[in-house]
């Protein structure tokens, strides 16, 4: 429809699979393996419910009759008790046990938690196929010489494979981040409306040991080892704090590569993949814009600014439950996977099809080696009987003649010519440039990016090699 707001993370950016994570569809068939969960565990410690209600529950887990909830909640006004209504239609004889003790963020909370665990699943096998991609580039290119910046200023050496080594490094942090916050994902489990349990002291007949079982068999039949131990009617605000922080580190990885690349592509150097039919720009026909780095960055951004919401939301809830965090979570969380989802997928694209141009890293690069290879040609020069000192002052001074010419004049680096020129060095020409070889001033930085790949990298790419080959295909 053409006439109505539709949010670009749904229709431009973000990937199938992450928006149906965080559908409407997904969402209520888990409220339904929610309620089968919490009726085969009530069954299991005791309480009168039959087999044949949980295998009409299971009938109708998937089949869910989306009109007769819509119709029932305009009467009620209640999402959940629409929901248990329109399940009770399907499933007469089971009618009766469905929700039975549970408070509506049973449903809500827990497959919130669920959904966005799902969502950091997702995350996780994107971000090892980008390390993946980055670690090729990487490997291929650790002997390339390239000039550094400081500073955005000409600096010593590098390898093009040491500087992709330092956006790994930064998604390396970032899986141990995703990791780590997947391994601190747990359920709300069955609380109670002020997270006290009465309910289920009450259908347990103050039973502590079957009412603690509970939580533990939901918990399980629902894919995880743990629950809240304490909570008010809602789990803990805080762990959406968490998991937006943990997807912020993702953008900020994304973010910085994407302007180093946006500098790269300025200078001539790497540019993102330019398809054939790719317009640049509508005036300018030559163009060729990084446009796809620069949606990197602007979505990431979008992200970073995103952590706001639940920090504020968990930072201003009341004593056991407080409703002004439902309309904030229902857009904030989606948004902020949504976007980190469309981030990496940009990314992969983006790093699978780097251009670069080795003649023109090489041309920047020789433009300032005559400056960084004065110190080897000062000592070469000693060896031949020069005095250090005289010497020194002597490359100070044609070091700042060069740079004149190179910036008042506009004409080459021409240092080398006036070393040579110059009889208290002693040196010809070409002993001169055989001291100026760009792998004579790139230290260990080939080695630096065997090491880490070996070390660092590959052990990651071996423990989730099951998620590797994935393809991706940007919208737009």
């Amino acid at each position: 429809m053409k006439d109505i707001y539709e949010s670009p993370l749904n229709s431009r950016y973000s990937s199938k699979e992450m928006k149906y994570i965080f559908s409407p569809d997904f969402k209520f068939r888990t409220w339904r393996k929610l309620w089968i969960a919490l009726a085969e565990s009530e069954k299991e410690l005791g309480l009168p419910i039959t087999d044949e209600q949980i295998a009409e529950l299971k009938a109708h887990a998937d089949d869910i009759n989306y009109e007769v909830a819509e119709a029932r909640e305009k009467q009620v006004r209640h999402d959940v008790m629409s929901h248990v209504y329109a399940y009770g239609v399907q499933c007469p004889k089971a009618k009766g046990i469905i929700h039975l003790g549970a408070t509506s963020c049973y449903v809500g909370d827990n497959t919130d938690v669920i959904v966005m665990t799902e969502g950091l699943k997702l995350i996780r096998k994107k971000l090892v196929n980008l390390i993946a991609k980055v670690a090729a580039f990487a490997d291929e290119y650790k002997d390339m010489p390239c000039l550094a910046f400081t500073h955005f200023q000409p600096a010593q050496p590098t390898t093009v494979g040491k500087r992709a080594s330092l956006w790994l490094m930064d998604l390396v942090m970032d899986m141990s981040a995703l990791e780590f916050q997947l391994s601190q994902m747990r359920l709300l489990g069955s609380k109670g409306t002020t997270g006290t349990q009465a309910s289920f002291v009450e259908l347990f007949e103050g039973d502590n040991e079957k009412i603690k079982a509970l939580d533990r068999k939901i918990a399980e039949k629902m894919g995880f080892s743990r629950v809240f131990p304490v909570s008010g009617q809602t789990y803990a605000r805080k762990l959406d704090t968490q998991v937006l922080y943990t997807l912020a580190g993702i953008a900020q990885s994304a973010y910085k590569f994407s302007n180093d690349l946006r500098l790269l592509q300025h200078l001539k150097e790497i540019e993102e993949p330019f398809e054939k039919n790719q317009i640049g720009s509508s005036a300018m026909a030559y163009k060729r814009n990084p446009m796809r780095s620069e949606r990197i960055g602007s979505l990431a951004r979008y992200v970073i600014a995103d952590t706001i919401n639940p920090a504020i939301t968990a930072s201003t809830q009341w004593f056991e439950r407080t409703l002004d965090d439902s309309a904030n979570k229902r857009i904030s969380i989606p948004e902020g996977f949504l976007a980190v989802d469309a981030i990496l997928e940009l990314y992969i694209n983006v790093v699978s099809g780097l251009v670069v141009y080795p003649k023109m890293i090489e041309k920047r690069l020789n433009e300032e080696l005559p400056f960084m290879a004065t110190e080897n040609i000062m000592m070469a020069a000693v060896k031949k009987g020069g005095d250090r000192q005289e010497l020194h002052e002597k490359i100070r001074q044609h070091s700042m003649a060069a740079g004149q010419v190179v910036k008042a004049e506009g004409k080459p680096n021409d240092l080398p010519e006036r070393i040579a020129a110059d009889p208290a060095f002693g040196m010809t020409l070409e002993e001169i440039r055989a001291e100026m070889v760009p792998q004579n001033f790139i230290g260990r930085a080939p080695q630096q990016v065997t090491e880490f790949l070996q070390d660092e990298v590959q052990p990651i790419l071996d423990k989730y090699k099951d998620l590797l080959g994935l393809e991706v295909e940007i919208n737009v």
